[in-house]
């Protein structure tokens, strides 16, 4: 057999090397690292952070209202809350109706029941009393108590007292008529419209000059609790 040259083996081999490779398939000696989906839009990671890296947008406490006639903003179970932490001994399940009916009463008749609330916490100590009114009135906003022998008005329950109250702020702020049947026996001695805002409820519906300062300070207090700062 004839040898064939040394080129010609050397070509061969470098063939038949080619082939063998071309076979094989490539490895990244440094493939990329694993990304993790990017999140959709208005997704937020870890913490409530949103996806562009900004927080999610807090909800403003709202303004002390300034008016009696208005919306109030609070549910009653945050109304609920804030009375039973200012007064850890009042009754649970009377504190929440109670709130439930300040917001349903004055709803109706277009009082802010944020104010009437706050109001109601002032005048009875936040339920703890102490003064001519008792818990057994019904009385939630000193109606009719002026002094020894004249203790108040009683009524026969919680939501005829939180109606009679809702009607008496109502004849302060307004001369527009009543929505609900009158339970407020004082009702005809308020000159109605005669104090449209909170403010003027100093030396009209109590003599105290810093009455309304007073419900201010419960309402600040109030909103500080449910929106937390």
């Amino acid at each position: 057999m004839k040898k064939l040259p040394l080129f010609i083996w050397s070509c061969l081999a470098f063939t038949a090397f080619f082939f063998s490779c071309a076979g094989s398939p490539m490895v990244q000696e440094n493939p990329p690292p694993e990304t993790e989906p990017a999140l959709s839009s208005g997704g937020t990671s870890s913490g409530g952070i949103h996806s562009d890296g900004t927080y999610p947008e807090r909800q403003a406490k709202p303004p002390i209202p300034e008016y009696i006639m208005g919306k109030g903003v609070l549910l009653p179970q945050d109304m609920a809350a804030f009375l039973l932490n200012a007064n850890p001994w009042a009754d649970k399940d009377f504190v929440e109706n109670l709130a439930s009916l300040y917001a349903e009463e004055a709803d109706i008749e277009g009082v802010n029941h944020d104010a009437a609330f706050a109001q109601m916490c002032l005048e009875t100590g936040f339920l703890s009393y102490g003064g001519l009114v008792t818990p057994d009135m019904n009385n939630f906003c000193g109606l009719g108590a002026i002094g020894p022998g004249q203790n108040g008005v009683i009524f026969p329950d919680p939501r005829t007292g939180v109606r009679a109250h809702v009607q008496h702020l109502k004849a302060y702020a307004t001369d527009a008529p009543l929505k609900q049947p009158l339970v407020d026996p004082r009702y005809r001695y308020v000159r109605y419209g005669s104090s449209p805002a909170i403010s003027g409820l100093s030396g009209r519906w109590a003599a105290d000059r810093s009455y309304a300062n007073k419900i201010d300070n419960i309402l600040e207090r109030l909103y500080t609790f449910v929106y937390g700062y």
